[in-house]
C-alpha cells in the first residue's frame, strides 16, 4: 500500500452490547467497542487511517465495515461478495486508506441486516483549512429503534405484519436479498414519523407502498425522545452540527426551534452557505449546518419521519447560564410548520467541480434505470429495471469514462440511491447519495470512472437493498 501522511491506528470490536436508550430502557443489541453508536473516528485530511476490525459477534455471524462516502480503494470497501469475504467470528481484518477528502462520513456493517442492529458510527475527516468558521461542533446521529432482531421483508410479509399507513402513501426501507435477519444480518431502518403516533410496522400506503419493520421510536445519538441528548452552547457562538443519517429505513424532516440552519456541506462536500428553516435527510445522507446561537434558553431539535407515523427523534439545544433547562413541553420547531425547506436546487458547490464534471459535456455511457417494487400482495421484492440483486446484470463501465445514470421511481416509496467508491455530480454539487421522491420521482447524476474495481450501487433503505434493489458497477 502506498505511503501517505501520518498513520492513525484505530481498533474496532464488533460485539454484543447492552446500552441504555432511555430512562430504565435497556437495549441488548450489537455495537462497536461496547457502545452504540460506535466511537467517533476523527482523522485529519491526508493522514492514513488504519482500522483493525475484530469480530466478536455470535458463532456463525460474519461481518464487514464499509466507509460510507469515502472513495477508498476497492479492496477496502467492505462489501461482502464484491470486495471481501465477511470477517469470521474470532478473526480480524485491517482496513487502511488515505483519509480524503475532508468531510462528514460514517462507517457501518454491510452484511445482511446488521446495520439495523446498531453496527454504525461516525467518521470525521477534518479539513486542513475549514471554509466555514465555527466555535464548537456536535455530531448528530439519527437512527430508528428496533428492539428485536431485524427480519427480511419476505418474513414480515409472510407473518402478516401489514398494518399501518405511510404518509402520502410513502414508506418502507431496504434490505439485502438472501441474508437471514436472525444471523445478525439486520437492517437499520430510517426513522418514520407523522403526528406523534407510534408505528407497529407493516404495509405502507394502504397496501401499495411497501413493508416496514416494527420500529418503536426514533433516536438522536442513541437516545429516545423521552431522554434526549443535550447540546450545550453559549450565546454568540457559531455551532456546527454534523447531521448524519445511518438509519435503516427512515428519511427525516429536521428543524431546530428558534433558529435557522445555514447549510455548509452536503455529503461532506462544501457548498455555498444556504439559510433554511428545515431540511430532509435521507438514509445515507449527511448535511453540515451552522447555527447562530442568539436565542438564550432551551430549544427542541426535532426530526420527524417523512414516511409513516413513528414519534419523532428529539434533542435539546441548551444555552449555558440560562434559567431554562428544558424546552416547553410539546415544542415543535417553526420550520416543521412552514418556512423554507432545503431543496437540492438550492445547493451549489463552494469550490470548482473537478474536470470534466465541471463542463456540461455528453456522457460516454448512459444507464436509464427504473426503480420499482413494494406492490400489494408481494413478498417485499424491490427491483432495478425488473431485476433483483444478486440475480441482476452488472452495470459495466470503462476507466476514464464519463458515466450518466438516469433514474425514475415507479414505486410509492422514497429511495436514497448510493454509489460506492465515487462522488457524482447532481445539479451543481458533488454527492454520493441522492434521494428520489416516490410516484415517478426522477434523479440523474454523472461521475468519472476513476476508481477501478467492483462497486456497489444500491438503495440505502437497508430493507430495499436486502430485497434486491442493488446493482454492481463493474469496470471492464
Amino acid at each position: 500500500m502506498p505511503d501517505g501522511g501520518p498513520v492513525q491506528a484505530v481498533r474496532l470490536v464488533a460485539e454484543p452490547v447492552e446500552v441504555e436508550v432511555g430512562p430504565g430502557r435497556k437495549w441488548s443489541t450489537w455495537g462497536y467497542n461496547g457502545q452504540y453508536p460506535g466511537p467517533e473516528i476523527r482523522v485529519k485530511e491526508g493522514e492514513r487511517l488504519r482500522v483493525t476490525v475484530e469480530n466478536r459477534l455470535p458463532s456463525g455471524v460474519g461481518t464487514t465495515v464499509h466507509w460510507h462516502g469515502v472513495p477508498v480503494p476497492n479492496a477496502m470497501d467492505g462489501v461482502p461478495g464484491l470486495t471481501q469475504e465477511p470477517i469470521p467470528p474470532g478473526e480480524t481484518f485491517v482496513y487502511e486508506y488515505e483519509a480524503a477528502p475532508a468531510g462528514t462520513y460514517m462507517y457501518h456493517s454491510h452484511v445482511g441486516l446488521q446495520l439495523d442492529r446498531g453496527l454504525i458510527g461516525p467518521l470525521i475527516i477534518e479539513e486542513r483549512t475549514p471554509h466555514v468558521l465555527y466555535d464548537r461542533e456536535y455530531t448528530v446521529m439519527l437512527d430508528d429503534f428496533l428492539p428485536g432482531a431485524p427480519q427480511p421483508l419476505e418474513v414480515l410479509a409472510a407473518s402478516g405484519q401489514r398494518g399501518g399507513m405511510m404518509d402520502r402513501g410513502r414508506g418502507g426501507r431496504c434490505c439485502r436479498r438472501g441474508d437471514r435477519g436472525d444471523r445478525g444480518e439486520s437492517v437499520r431502518g430510517e426513522d418514520r414519523w407523522r403526528g406523534g403516533r407510534q408505528r407497529r410496522g407493516g404495509m405502507m400506503g394502504g397496501g401499495k407502498g411497501g413493508i416496514v419493520p416494527p420500529y418503536e421510536g426514533l433516536m438522536i445519538n442513541g437516545r429516545l425522545p423521552e431522554d434526549p441528548a443535550v447540546f450545550d452552547v453559549k450565546k454568540g457562538e457559531r455551532v456546527r452540527l454534523r447531521l448524519v443519517n445511518p438509519s435503516s429505513a427512515t428519511t427525516y424532516h429536521l428543524a431546530l426551534a428558534g433558529h435557522r440552519l445555514t447549510v455548509t456541506h452536503a455529503d461532506g462536500q462544501p457548498v455555498e452557505p444556504v439559510e433554511v428553516d428545515s431540511l430532509l435527510i435521507g438514509m445515507g445522507e449527511r448535511y453540515d449546518v451552522v447555527v447562530e446561537a442568539t436565542q438564550p434558553g432551551a430549544h427542541t431539535l426535532l426530526a420527524r419521519t417523512v414516511e409513516g407515523d413513528a414519534p419523532p427523534a428529539r434533542a435539546i439545544l441548551r444555552y449555558q447560564g440560562s434559567r431554562q433547562n428544558r424546552p416547553p413541553g410539546g415544542q415543535v420547531p417553526e420550520g416543521l410548520r412552514g418556512g423554507r425547506r432545503l431543496r437540492y436546487a438550492d445547493l451549489q458547490s463552494a469550490r470548482s467541480l473537478p474536470q470534466p464534471l465541471a463542463e456540461a459535456g455528453a456522457p460516454d455511457r448512459t444507464f436509464d434505470l427504473r426503480l420499482s417494487g413494494g406492490m400489494m400482495m408481494s413478498r417485499g421484492e424491490w427491483f432495478i429495471d425488473g431485476q433483483r440483486y444478486p440475480d441482476a446484470d452488472p452495470l459495466e463501465i470503462r476507466e476514464g469514462e464519463r458515466v450518466r445514470v438516469n433514474m425514475r421511481n415507479m414505486s410509492m416509496m422514497l429511495h436514497p440511491m448510493h454509489l460506492h467508491g465515487h462522488f457524482f455530480r447532481t445539479g451543481g454539487i458533488l454527492k454520493d447519495t441522492v434521494l428520489l421522491e416516490p410516484h415517478m420521482g426522477r434523479a440523474s447524476f454523472d461521475f468519472i470512472a476513476d476508481n477501478p474495481g467492483r462497486w456497489f450501487f444500491h438503495c440505502h433503505n437497508l430493507y430495499h437493498l436486502h430485497a434486491g434493489m442493488a446493482r454492481e458497477v463493474r469496470y471492464v
